[in-house]
């Protein structure tokens, strides 16, 4: 009773396109950004902060990168965790080589090259797909650890291979709690939300959603592929690029090629599908259950008193991680973000039968 649209009428045909044309939506979004913004640095402990939130929303900035390319697009790709490599490198080196850079203009330059690498690796699109161009991405998360392991230049000559980010400082203001850096990490992820959710909406947007429907007849009827395709992973490897940055800067503290191996592609791939394909906000739900369920898993073993060993829980993740997979693909595809979906849909109905 609560979430009706009666009485909201639409007078302009922005107010009716409008991205949440429902009161409520509007109130719930505006209350859960307040509340992210203003409660929870004052509320959440130092390890909530860093161990949970921090990484949540640089997951999810990945994710979203992933799903504008592959749930929008329908280009599929592995290669996610390099894209995530060479913003991480690219912004440090930035930071490094040139005298007074601005973090934020590092990680716009450690996006965009981020986004040059991807277009490089999304040409073989324009013959392939499916199948075939996972495999030609996977070459590219090979390839890119490769190139940061092997060449000292990326990592300022660390006999280690490792290295430590640089001072975070945003206008003259050191981020040094985990509180600041959350708001950081928080602000950035929310502008690139925003901007995303805008932007499937657009007509750049409609026509990834034609390629990925059936693209002989999006180019029929006057698509390019060529410049469609590229811009959809320039502006993937882009989110995924300022969230490599993110994730090494803020969350880790190093900058390190193992960070971003092929497992964290994978871990961002499984994002999209329990999420949702196809969806902004499955990329924030697929995160937020990658994040949370070995923090459950483990609440749960310190429960039992060592009655199960670590190793169980960590097998028992991993199995319920490939069951929800198979559950997804096999009776909702469209994730997590579906079932929130249809809840709404009920709710709007509510208490009338559907």
């Amino acid at each position: 009773m609560f979430y009706r649209e009666a009485g909201q009428f639409k007078t302009s045909y922005a107010a009716d396109s409008a991205i949440l044309p429902i009161r409520q939506d509007r109130i719930f979004i505006i209350a859960l950004l307040l509340f992210a913004f203003v409660a929870v640095p004052g509320l959440a402990s130092d390890y909530l902060l860093s161990g949970i939130l921090i990484p949540f929303l640089v997951l999810s900035l990945a994710a979203l990168g992933l799903n504008l390319l592959t749930g929008y697009a329908g280009q599929l790709s592995l290669g996610s965790a390099a894209f995530m490599a060479v913003g991480a490198y690219a912004t440090y080196n930035f930071m490094l080589r040139v005298p007074g850079m601005p973090l934020l203009l590092a990680l716009v330059l450690g996006g965009l090259s981020a986004a040059l690498v991807g277009v490089l690796f999304g040409l073989p699109s324009l013959r392939i797909k499916g199948f075939y161009l996972a495999v030609a991405t996977l070459a590219a998360q090979f390839l890119v650890e490769w190139v940061f392991t092997k060449f000292p230049w990326f990592s300022n000559d660390s006999s280690s291979g490792v290295i430590s980010s640089p001072v975070l400082s945003v206008f003259g203001i050191t981020l040094d709690t985990p509180a600041e850096k959350y708001l950081l990490t928080l602000a950035i992820v929310a502008l690139m939300a925003l901007a995303a959710k805008n932007m499937v909406r657009s007509s750049l947007g409609r026509a990834w959603m034609a390629i990925r429907d059936m693209d002989v007849a999006a180019e029929v009827i006057g698509i390019r592929m060529l410049r469609t395709k590229l811009l959809a992973f320039a502006i993937s490897s882009f989110y995924c690029g300022v969230a490599g940055a993110l994730y090494a800067f803020v969350f880790l503290g190093t900058v390190d090629a193992q960070a971003f191996d092929l497992n964290r592609s994978f871990q961002i791939l499984f994002m999209i599908i329990i999420g949702g394909v196809g969806s902004i906000l499955g990329a924030f739900l697929g995160a937020a259950f990658i994040v949370l369920l070995p923090v459950l898993l483990n609440l749960a073993g310190q429960l039992l008193h060592g009655a199960v060993s670590s190793q169980f829980m960590s097998n028992l993740e991993m199995m319920i991680f490939g069951a929800l997979i198979i559950f997804f693909l096999a009776v909702e595809p469209l994730g997590l973000a579906r079932l929130w979906q249809i809840s709404k849909e009920k709710l709007r109905l509510w208490p009338f039968p559907h």
